[in-house]
């Protein structure tokens, strides 16, 4: 995961902080990392009430998941540039004001604020998807893997937390769910703040990165992206539409929230251990093919038997966590330089999000046409399926360049091992 984003940074304006320094900006990496999921996440269990208050249809509704892929989508092939032109401190303290306003924005009962405030979040997001890990990368090049497995961590457990108390915070705060969705500013703001030092202590912006054909023509290249589309596709279709889906089997909505808590928590817990286990493979296709197979397994359950929630969400969990680390680990196991990975990486980032943009608003649609929640499920089901075919291509070989040259003396093919935690 961090491979592919050292394009951004350059190894040769590092400057070595001291230990206060270090402390400082370990703990700045990690409140960022806090707030890159809670304001999508805590949306969901609160869907039904922000539809009945707005009275949003349910594929208007799921525009709330769309509009932040389609910012990932936009905005992530942008970021070398613009980190390369103001530097990547700078920009991310930028991303992390964009983040603030946008969650203030959205505090307002009103759908324009919920739709244009939620535009913000997601371009706020999509800078510190890119640029979280290439950080890392260039100031702890030897403990990737520890810090790579700490942000991933505490993104994913605040996540959970944000889904389960969403709905009982509705409930007891004045302003209901716009001030539950509101609160979230806290932990931006502590962000903003704890990132200032490091924007005003920036290195000067590395020299302009030259951008690299996408590898368009390779097989391999459209298999990573599919799988990397499908499995956000899976990931924001339940993280908006679960907690719906179980309270129209008999689950109240707090209880629905909390469900949506154990399916991402079990997705963090899959997360670690995933890491470990590729280190032992000679490539990535059974285990993608078994996680995908997983997630196809708790769609299928979920389509037969709705009412045993808690079994589904564990399932899903599964499934979804081993996938995501997967997604992020093909972008360089895949390619055999770093040029490569950059290349693929924004190939996969931008095509593949825009794949998993369509992913809420379709299922919302399907149940406003079919009122019923059968047909979605049908419609994961057959997605699920298809990146069970796409992880055999994808968890094997090397993207080659998309200009047809050679990789330079200093490169070699990538192993299909996973890195260890150090590398």
């Amino acid at each position: 995961m961090s491979k592919e984003r050292s394009v951004l940074v350059s190894p040769d304006e590092k400057r070595p902080p001291g230990r206060s320094g270090r402390a400082l900006l370990v703990w700045g990496l990690l409140v960022v990392a806090a707030n890159l999921r809670p304001s999508l996440t805590a949306v969901g269990p609160l869907l039904d009430r922000v539809q009945a208050d707005l009275g949003l249809t349910p594929a208007v509704a799921g525009l709330l998941s769309t509009l932040p892929l389609l910012a990932f989508a936009v905005i992530s092939p942008l970021v070398p540039r613009l980190a390369a032109r103001w530097g990547p401190e700078r920009l991310l303290w930028g991303a992390l004001m964009v983040l603030t306003l946008g969650i203030a924005i959205r505090w307002a009962p009103s759908a324009i604020g919920l739709f244009s405030g939620t535009v913000l979040i997601g371009a706020g997001i999509a800078v510190g998807n890119v640029l979280l890990p290439s950080l890392i990368k260039r100031d702890f090049p030897t403990r990737v893997g520890l810090l790579t497995s700490a942000y991933a961590t505490v993104m994913g457990a605040v996540a959970a937390v944000a889904s389960g108390v969403a709905v009982p915070m509705s409930q007891v705060v004045p302003g209901g769910w716009p001030t539950a969705l509101g609160c979230w500013i806290l932990p931006a703001l502590a962000a903003v703040v704890l990132w200032l030092p490091q924007s005003r202590t920036a290195r000067p912006a590395p020299r302009a990165i030259r951008g690299h054909r996408l590898p368009l023509g390779s097989a391999l290249a459209w298999a990573v992206t599919a799988f990397m589309g499908l499995q956000s596709l899976g990931f924001y279709v339940v993280v908006t539409w679960l907690p719906q889906v179980f309270q129209d089997a008999g689950v109240s909505a707090a209880a629905a929230g909390w469900l949506l808590f154990v399916f991402q928590a079990v997705a963090v817990a899959t997360s670690l251990a995933v890491p470990a286990a590729l280190r032992w493979a000679r490539d990535q296709r059974a285990v993608a093919t078994v996680s995908s197979a997983v997630l196809l397994a708790g769609y299928l359950g979920l389509l037969a038997a709705p009412g045993w929630a808690l079994l589904w969400s564990v399932v899903l969990g599964l499934g979804g966590g081993a996938c995501l680390v997967l997604a992020l680990a093909f972008l360089s196991l895949r390619a055999q330089d770093a040029t490569v990975a950059g290349a693929l990486s924004a190939m996969a980032q931008s095509i593949g999000y825009l794949l998993a943009a369509a992913g809420p608003v379709v299922f919302g649609l399907l149940h406003t046409i079919t009122d019923g929640w059968q047909a979605p499920i049908i419609v994961m089901c057959a997605a699920a399926a298809g990146q069970v075919i796409v992880a055999m291509v994808a968890g094997r070989g090397t993207v080659p360049p998309a200009d047809g040259r050679a990789p330079g003396r200093a490169s070699s093919p990538a192993p299909d091992r996973a890195p260890s935690p150090g590398q």
